[in-house]
């Protein structure tokens, strides 16, 4: 195991570390969609609730389109001044943007002046998180075991699913404890200040992590275009290969988590309590996926749980999205929401690590978060906003086509790109010198 200078380098350590950053980061970030139900008519009091929805939306996307900001500021922030102080500056971004929601004042006090704050706070939550998906990805990839790196960066994914279950048990628990006014009157900002003190938290469980051994190895190679947009163009094919296998399954996992809830409520007519309950068990499962997933990846590599997941959401989104618009019970719901979510668990568990492995250290950071956040912003930021805009359009099945339609762009990517699970990102990885797993 090589050994720092400040004593012996645990992976499980660093795992929990980034992780447990990326959960609050990831409970903020979701908290506005789990929410939004409740806040949308206090900042956008005119029109029905799906006009509503749309405008809330519409800012929920607003903050996608500065996850290229974020990408591109903190991903070069994390190639030249290391992982751990980037994941530091992301959760005090984020801290920051929770709490400026949670005292946003409504229109019934200023007028639109309200929606302006949400999406000021709504855009720092998008710097943020456009440098938290790199910063994470990166280290948790760099800090792994070099046969274990997909088992270990698909926590990536359970502390942003965990991130998600906190927020919706955060609802539940509202839901059942408040009325309905209450809920759409000030209730809807708990959450938020939760968020806002738990991201204070974890910035001073970040300040005690260490720096991983790639980004040291190379930290001292004088190189002034490390983290570097110019660098990154000598990487062109990694980046467009980043932003294809993004495409698809950027706007499925947005389909089946964020967008889920509202979908089942607003469409197939459960209650909202029902239609949060759903969301919560299925992510549990989902959540559980992850590493198993994962692990079998480090055993039969990258590509073929990527291209299992092309085929199943090309092929299966039109048939289960149509049968979740017909359902009556929260069990048909969840069954249906389940058999997604495990096919969307092939690019879940594993896509971190396979983004971090197209690039070499110097501008990996940079290279994971720009294309990323690119194909976020303009896929899965404005998933929720297309579903909303067929639905109001009167022609909802557009959206499951749509999103069959970005499936079969990735596959395409998936069946041609390289194996990426024997990269080599130290020394010891090029020299053949790995310990062996314990």
């Amino acid at each position: 195991m090589p050994v720092s200078p400040r004593g012996p380098r645990r992976p499980w350590k660093a795992v929990v570390g980034g992780a447990i950053g990326n959960m609050v980061e990831w409970y903020d970030w979701f908290a506005y969609a789990s929410f939004a139900t409740y806040f949308a008519a206090a900042f956008f009091p005119e029109g029905n609730a799906t006009a509503q929805l749309l405008n809330a939306a519409g800012i929920f996307a607003a903050g996608f389109f500065m996850r290229p900001v974020g990408g591109w500021l903190l991903g070069r922030y994390a190639d030249r001044r290391g992982r751990k102080a980037a994941l530091a500056l992301t959760v005090t971004l984020m801290s920051l943007s929770a709490l400026l929601i949670a005292v946003a004042p409504t229109y019934a006090q200023v007028g639109y002046l309200g929606a302006v704050v949400l999406l000021v706070a709504r855009m720092l939550q998008g710097l943020s998180v456009g440098g938290e998906y790199a910063a994470s990805a990166t280290y948790l990839t760099e800090a792994s075991h070099p046969r274990r790196r997909g088992f270990s960066s698909s926590f990536q994914y359970v502390s942003m699913t965990i991130g998600q279950l906190i927020g919706l048990g955060l609802l539940m628990v509202l839901q059942r404890t408040l009325s309905d006014a209450a809920l759409h009157s000030w209730g809807w900002r708990v959450p938020f200040a939760v968020g806002a003190a738990g991201a204070a938290v974890v910035f001073y469980i970040r300040r005690g992590l260490l720096e991983t051994e790639a980004y040291e190895e190379e930290s001292g190679g004088g190189d002034e275009r490390r983290g570097t947009i110019r660098l990154l163009l000598e990487h062109k094919r990694e980046f467009a290969l980043v932003m294809a296998l993004t495409m698809g399954g950027t706007v499925a996992y947005y389909t089946y988590t964020t967008y889920l809830t509202k979908y089942l409520s607003n469409t197939a007519g459960l209650s909202k309590s029902d239609a949060t309950l759903v969301g919560f068990l299925a992510l549990t499962i989902f959540c559980v996926l992850q590493p198993l997933a994962g692990a079998l990846s480090d055993r039969v590599g990258r590509r073929p749980l990527l291209i299992t997941f092309g085929i199943g959401s090309m092929l299966g989104t039109v048939p289960i999205m149509t049968a979740l618009a017909g359902v009556t019970t929260a069990g048909a719901a969840l069954a249906l929401s389940l058999v997604a979510l495990v096919i969307v668990t092939g690019y879940t568990s594993i896509n971190a690590c396979v983004k971090a492995e197209l690039f070499p250290t110097h501008v990996r950071a940079l290279g994971v978060a720009l294309p990323y956040a690119i194909a976020n912003a303009l896929f899965g930021g404005t998933a929720e906003y297309v579903a909303l805009w067929f639905k109001n359009a009167g022609v909802e099945s557009g959206f499951f086509w749509y999103v069959a339609g970005c499936a079969a762009v990735s596959l395409v990517v998936y069946t041609t790109m390289r194996e990426t699970r024997d990269a080599a990102l130290t020394r010891s990885d090029r020299g053949g010198d790995i310990p062996q797993p314990a």
